[in-house]
């Protein structure tokens, strides 16, 4: 499959980001077309094949590819979230097109409709469907969830691999990527009439940022939309709003960053396993960002699970303090290098 670059960059930020993401079918893929041929390919089809659920996709946080399923096909959970789905569906294109075996193009299919029929009117995707009752129908930008799926349409919309796909359905999945494409540039948050970034996840109708878990609350994303701005720069012909969009997010991530700090994890007898993360003043530090930016005073914010924010990183709890990326320099590549490359190359495309 030939790849934009940007897109390229796309996932491999999201590989590194989110390393839950499911590493052994993604190992796969990067093997030669006749390895698909192979009884090693076979074997690890029929693996992931058995984890297949009956509406057409696959369970998060599960290594698909070293053993069948064996349990009960009730306690499989349908999902788009930490990885699921997407590798296994590229998976099987990938064998379908090396054996033309009917079993795999059958299996692809119904993940691909799957896919489709989760796909909300207005273009967003949940994390879950069938749709749970909680914060899991909301539209998912939380660890890439809803830029995973569009790059795989936009792969089957026109990538060779796909050829066996039908035509309609090609054009179906191009439709889809175009309306998660308007759904992003409908969800970025405007405050005092400039536009900013993202939320990990909108209201399914009416595009507002909401909570998720009780930690996560609605805010701006100082991760999630690092994925969000590479998906809209690598749109071969972006529109004017996708460049108003992106330059207008790679801005406030510029003067989003928190210069001079780093974070150290110290020994500390008294702490839960004797450690402890705390903020440290280094002038030399390169650029962090904060997971979450408070909607109105766009600064940090954190959180434990009482769901109370909290301005400063040392108010919350150890467990939350350790057990969560607060901080991260998502955006530094971003900044000093990926947005001005693309600046130059739309001159370059006019």
């Amino acid at each position: 499959m030939n790849r934009n670059p940007l897109t390229v960059l796309a996932l491999l930020f999201l590989a590194s980001a989110f390393p839950c993401l499911s590493a052994g079918v993604a190992d796969y893929l990067k093997k030669p077309d006749p390895w698909y041929r192979s009884d090693e390919a076979k074997t690890i089809a029929a693996h992931i094949l058995s984890y297949q659920t009956d509406v057409g996709a696959w369970p998060k946080n599960t290594d698909t590819v070293k053993r069948p399923y064996t349990g009960n096909r009730k306690d499989l959970k349908p999902t788009f979230d930490n990885g699921a789905t997407m590798d296994e569906l590229r998976f099987l294109a990938r064998c379908h097109q090396a054996t033309r075996h009917a079993p795999y193009q059958q299996a692809f299919q119904r993940g691909l409709d799957y896919i489709f029929i989760a796909q909300y009117p207005n273009g967003g995707w949940p994390q879950y469907y069938p749709l749970s009752k909680q914060y899991h129908r909301h539209i998912t930008f939380n660890d890439g969830s809803m830029v995973r799926v569009m790059e795989f349409l936009r792969e089957v919309s026109h990538d060779p691999v796909y050829a066996f796909v039908a035509e309609s359905d090609r054009k179906k999945a191009a439709v889809a990527y175009q309306k998660g494409i308007d759904c992003i540039l409908r969800c970025q948050i405007r405050i005092d009439g400039k536009l900013t970034v993202w939320c990990a996840q909108h209201d399914e109708i009416t595009l507002a940022p909401v909570t998720a878990r009780s930690y996560e609350l609605p805010s701006l994303s100082g991760s999630e939309s690092v994925g969000i701005i590479r998906l809209l720069m690598s749109e071969e012909k972006p529109s004017a709003a996708i460049i108003t969009a992106v330059d207008a997010a790679v801005a406030w991530f510029e003067k989003s960053a928190q210069q001079g700090i780093r974070i150290d994890t110290i020994s500390d007898p008294k702490a839960p396993g004797g450690k402890d993360k705390v903020i440290v003043k280094d002038p030399k530090a390169r650029p962090l960002w904060a997971r979450f930016y408070d909607l109105k005073t766009q600064q940090p914010m954190f959180c434990d699970r009482d769901g109370i924010p909290k301005t400063s990183y040392a108010a919350i709890g150890h467990e939350r303090r350790n057990g969560y990326a607060w901080y991260g320099s998502w955006a530094q590549s971003l900044i000093e290098k990926e947005h001005p490359r693309w600046k130059k190359s739309l001159g370059s495309r006019r």
